[in-house]
């Protein structure tokens, strides 16, 4: 998706939302010109990574690297992810918001143009496990920026803006994948220069820092503002967490079952962008939705049903159309579930805990990011490539089970 595309539709959709998001009104050009550049950022990253992870589990597979090992692999994004949480909090109230994109940027555009240069299995660990940190300090940073400018009746809708142009990377991301069939240094180096271009637009944009804190910067103090977030907030962290279980481990581990199972390179690039295009498409109404009739309530329902349709996909029978309407169907009720986390925790979570709510939020999408494709590499393995879509829906029925027992601030002060 170009620049123009993504500049295009966050317009319209913030125009449909409302006229005034996060308390400005959207002919405010600075404004507008930061929320157009945070959106173009978030999209050409979740683009990178919906390139990178089913690119490299092809090129395991072809190579031989057993599925539970790819698995495996893929985690070290997300250990770099959760690793670089512990440190991201302080280095963000020291330099702003803007530095911290460019560095992200930095790291994830220089460890891809790398990947075809140095292919071994342990140094593409750590190219991926950078690109993790690189990332973590992009979207810590564009999604604090947010949560410290939108009030809250306003949150759903604009995290939801948020979310869909993630979403839209997202999707785009494996198409390029396809192009390992003519190079694989290509895909790599095809998204290495996209980022640094769209990185370089921050630099049009002025620095801003967050809220302050009462407590020091310190190591020390950064564990207990998350100690303070999961008091008050722990429930909100299940969605995000469910959302990288999901996301990594039909990312990583599908391509391995759907060439086990009968299908092409060609029709696993065209199955996966099908999931986010879901997401896609029902983002805004479920953010827009859940700001009128509350967080809780709406996840209630989407859990319900998001763990029953990836139930059935270990039944379907694994053709490219059932795949596909499978992927989008699950898309549709769950590919919100991030956003709405984050709009859940900053519901839930005082103003100036909002950077460790959001580490947290980061830290629990690592989290099931690792535990996804570990537990997706192994099941395959142990089912001989016949059982896979049964673990997903397992943990989302759980966080249903835990919602309808969680009781909110408000819900107890009536009770």
């Amino acid at each position: 998706m170009s620049s123009y595309k993504v500049i295009y539709l966050c317009d319209k959709i913030l125009k449909m939302s409302n006229k005034y998001v996060g308390g400005y009104e959207m002919k405010n050009s600075s404004f507008k010109k930061l929320f157009i550049i945070l959106s173009i950022i978030v999209a050409v990253s979740g683009f990178s990574q919906g390139m990178l992870l089913p690119l490299i589990s092809v090129i395991f597979e072809r190579s031989g690297v057993s599925s539970s090992l790819n698995g495996l692999h893929a985690t070290s994004l997300y250990i770099g992810v959760f690793l670089s949480s512990f440190f991201i909090e302080g280095l963000v109230r020291r330099s702003g918001f803007k530095y911290m994109i460019l560095i992200g940027g930095a790291i994830v555009a220089l460890s891809l143009l790398l990947f075809p240069v140095l292919k071994t299995l342990s140094i593409w660990f750590i190219l991926r496990l950078l690109i993790g940190i690189g990332d973590n300090m992009l979207h810590f940073s564009t999604q604090t920026w947010l949560t410290h400018i939108t009030p809250k009746e306003k949150l759903g809708r604009t995290i939801s803006v948020y979310g869909f142009s993630f979403s839209a990377g997202f999707m785009l991301g494996p198409l390029l994948a396809k192009l390992v069939d003519v190079s694989e240094t290509l895909p790599f180096i095809l998204s290495a220069i996209l980022s640094i271009i769209t990185i370089s637009l921050v630099l049009l944009i002025h620095n801003e820092f967050p809220s302050s804190n009462v407590r020091p910067i310190s190591m020390i103090n950064t564990l207990k503002n998350f100690g303070d977030v999961i008091k008050t907030s722990w429930i909100a962290f299940m969605f995000p967490l469910l959302y990288g279980l999901f996301e990594a481990g039909l990312h990583s581990n599908f391509p391995v079952y759907g060439l086990r199972n009968g299908l092409d390179v060609t029709s696993i690039t065209l199955i996966l962008p099908a999931f986010s295009l879901g997401a896609i498409l029902f983002q805004v109404p479920i953010g827009m939705f859940s700001d009128l009739h509350g967080r809780k309530k709406v996840l209630t329902g989407l859990t319900l049903i998001g763990s029953v349709i990836f139930l059935l996909g270990d039944f379907l029978p694994t053709t490219p159309f059932i795949m596909m309407a499978l992927f989008l169907t699950a898309g549709l009720f769950t590919g919100s579930f991030y956003g709405l986390g984050v709009s859940f925790m900053t519901d839930l979570t005082p103003r100036h805990n909002l950077p460790a709510g959001n580490l947290m939020i980061a830290m629990s999408f690592s989290v099931g990011s690792i535990i996804g494709p570990m537990l997706g590499g192994a099941i395959i393995e142990i089912s001989n490539g016949t059982v896979f879509f049964t673990m997903v829906a397992s943990f989302i029925f759980i966080v249903f089970i835990l919602l309808l027992f969680h009781k909110t601030p408000t819900e107890t002060a009536q009770s």
